[in-house]
């Protein structure tokens, strides 16, 4: 039985349709309208400076402030959010190339965080620098509630070996560094860049409390007594929030194997931070900038535990015009930026 040839109802519907598309895209030429794709290929924004925060307390603006309420305040009022996918929150950028984020508390949280945003197309980030902005412990030994410093390096408190101290030999250190880890555990920051900083910010009037000034003559050290100023020294980077005189002491000991500075400043995200935009982008133009919103011990009258949950009354005070002496330190560096940036943006300017 032959078989029924089909009829070839579909070619002319096919023809109709190819005639259609082709009529609507020489219609999408003819009047300048983009495709979906185009429309998406912006050029990516040139960032002068970025400021990374770590948290904030509730709104970027209009309450009490964290990290970055006043850097959104100075800056990024009338910036748009920018979304990063694998980053905590969006990103900020202000015409002048100023931009910043909140990457999040703790090492894995903030590394994360910034490693989404620099691989991200959007940023341009090859001739930025950056700013690691937050609050921080400080011993009484070397600093008081208020204080502003700017990192000269950075140490990774807990990239190593450690033991009970009842297990070691009375009074010994009970932390020895990992071998093979060097260029993980402690990064110095470029000291041209440091001191810049801090040669423009020195004089920054700071702003201080009644009830941090009080709180302060708790303590012997004369550093403890002081009024807050701008200084510069080690930051200690720990996931632990590691308290009392032993630990603190642990920690310089860390610093000085180190070949560091001073410890002078307890945080917890700057060292990994800064091995991500290590591999990126380098460490030249990385800046570390903490305030001090308490001791990282207790006076000599209380017990380590009795500091670390204070009966009421017995806080140091002092939250409020740290974040916000903060603020007024690191805007002088990203305004002198931006103002200069002709001089600027090839490096550290030389000074005549």
């Amino acid at each position: 039985m032959p078989v029924p040839r089909l009829r070839p109802v579909f070619r002319p519907v096919l023809a109709v349709a190819s005639g259609l598309a082709l009529a609507l895209l020489s219609g999408c030429a003819s009047t300048g309208s983009k495709s979906p794709q185009a429309a998406q290929a912006q050029p990516p924004i040139q960032v002068k400076v970025f400021v990374a925060a770590m948290f904030e307390i509730g709104a970027n603006t209009g309450d009490r402030a964290g990290e970055f309420q006043h850097w959104y305040e100075r800056y990024f009022r009338d910036a748009k959010p920018i979304p990063v996918a694998g980053a905590l929150g969006p990103v900020f950028c202000n015409a002048d190339g100023v931009c910043g984020s909140v990457l999040g508390m703790g090492k894995v949280n903030a590394s994360a965080s910034i490693q989404a945003i620099v691989l991200n197309p959007q940023f341009n980030f090859d001739q930025s620098y950056y700013v690691i902005s937050g609050v921080a412990g400080t011993p009484p030994s070397r600093g008081t509630i208020g204080d502003v410093t700017w990192g000269s390096w950075l140490v990774d408190y807990d990239l190593g070996h450690r033991w009970a101290p009842e297990e070691g030999q009375p009074g010994a250190p009970v932390f020895v560094p990992r071998k093979g880890y060097e260029d993980y555990r402690r990064f110095a920051l470029n000291p041209a860049l440091t001191q810049a900083a801090y040669a423009m910010t020195r004089a920054v009037p700071l702003q201080d409390s009644d009830s941090a000034q009080r709180y302060r003559m708790r303590y012997p050290d004369a550093a403890a007594r002081k009024a807050p100023s701008v200084h510069v020294g080690t930051h200690m980077t720990g996931d632990t929030f590691f308290h009392g005189p032993g630990l603190s002491k642990e920690a310089q000991y860390i610093a000085k194997l180190y070949g560091a500075d001073d410890y002078v400043a307890t945080e917890m995200e700057a060292a990994a931070i800064a091995l991500v935009l290590k591999r990126s982008h380098g460490t030249d133009r990385i800046l570390s900038l903490r305030g001090s919103v308490n001791f990282d011990q207790g006076n000599p009258q209380e017990t380590t535990q009795a500091h670390l949950d204070p009966k009421p009354g017995d806080t140091a005070g002092g939250f409020a015009e740290t974040v916000a002496n903060v603020v007024a330190v690191g805007g002088v560096f990203v305004d002198t930026v931006v103002k200069d940036w002709p001089q600027w943006k090839d490096g550290v300017p030389v000074p005549r």
